[in-house]
């Protein structure tokens, strides 16, 4: 098996006229096919531009997973925040350890600025992405990575496709075909639970110290052992024991957010207090540890530090798009993707 397999395709056009540099994709949609194309993808992209409009190259590189899409990703000269960046926007989609598989194919489409001219649009593309799929709004420090404007996984007969847009806001996310964002920001359930054992409110009896007092949380019944996962990204502020929750831990997440997870039977291998966790990463394990009549997990959303119904409250999401941008965003993709 080849470790790597480099193509560079679709080299469309060398000049970029009367267009907007701040959107990584904005003037492939004005494509002309200034020279002869190389093969069928490349003639396929030309032909879906108008005549009159001249437009930047792109490259296509490709690679083989040998270990890990981290690996195979930096062989091809991706850096380790975007390789980063894009396994959490395909969280939603593919669990990189489970299902990718040595021989699965990684295909990335670049921009191809020889002249730097668009160096500073995807520096803040780069940044804009990386905020976005950590679910913080985007800033506009610099970085020089060489982002991806699209790609593709390839895992046998199937496939699973996203591309970089920025919006008419300004701001770059991955989405797929479709115009739906990558992943969700904040996912509603941290485990698989068989019920809603006990819901959020402010005057419940507790069937321990049989007393009325709030109930901050829901309750998710579920077996001792079942992996926790956090909900969103976040920060570990607490992770130990008390009264009450047993073994609980505490995230402070991005923006008003934060979240508690108590009852656990024991932690996930080496979380400690201060590490941040990614969304989806196991937490811990559910257990029956403090006052608890069973095993559950007791699961808190405090908004500026005020406790909300986990069942109800309003989540981070980003929607898809719409209007001018869902029509803009078509034609980048009816351009890029036949390079896929």
């Amino acid at each position: 098996m080849s470790a790597i397999g480099l193509t560079s395709a679709a080299w469309l056009a060398h000049r970029h006229a009367n267009v907007a540099t701040d959107d990584p994709l904005a003037d492939a949609a004005t494509m002309t096919p200034a020279a002869p194309a190389q093969d069928a993808a490349s003639q396929a992209a030309a032909s879906a531009a108008p005549a009159s409009a001249s437009a930047p190259a792109f490259r296509v590189e490709t690679a083989v997973v040998e270990h890990s899409f981290s690996e195979a990703a930096q062989r091809l000269g991706v850096d380790a925040a975007t390789t980063a960046r894009l396994a959490r926007a395909f969280s939603g989609r593919l669990d990189f350890r489970r299902d990718l598989q040595r021989g699965s194919e990684i295909r990335f489409v670049f921009r191809d600025d020889k002249d730097g001219a668009n160096g500073a649009s995807e520096a803040n593309d780069a940044s804009d992405v990386s905020a976005a799929n950590a679910g913080a709004a985007p800033q506009n420090t610099a970085s020089s990575d060489d982002t991806p404007v699209a790609i593709r996984i390839s895992n046998g007969n199937v496939s699973h496709d996203l591309f970089l847009y920025r919006n008419l806001a300004g701001k770059a996310f991955y989405y797929s075909a479709d115009g739906h964002a990558a992943a969700p920001s904040f996912l509603r359930y941290p485990v698989k639970f068989s019920r809603v054992s006990s819901h959020f409110s402010m005057r419940r009896l507790d069937p321990v110290t049989h007393r009325v007092q709030p109930h901050e949380g829901v309750d998710l019944a579920a077996p001792v052992g079942t992996p926790v996962h956090a909900t969103a990204r976040g920060t570990v502020t607490f992770a130990g024991w008390q009264t009450g929750y047993g073994k609980v831990v505490k995230l402070e997440n991005f923006g008003p957010y934060s979240t508690t997870f108590a009852h656990l039977s024991r932690f996930a291998k080496h979380l400690k207090v201060g590490q941040t966790v990614s969304k989806g990463q196991v937490i811990g394990y559910v257990g029956a540890t403090g006052w608890a009549t069973g095993p559950h997990l007791h699961y808190e959303v405090h908004v500026d530090q005020v406790a909300q119904d986990p069942l109800t409250v309003d989540l981070p999401h980003r929607d898809p798009l719409q209007g001018e941008d869902k029509q803009r965003f078509a034609q980048q993709v009816a351009l890029i993707d036949p390079l896929l």
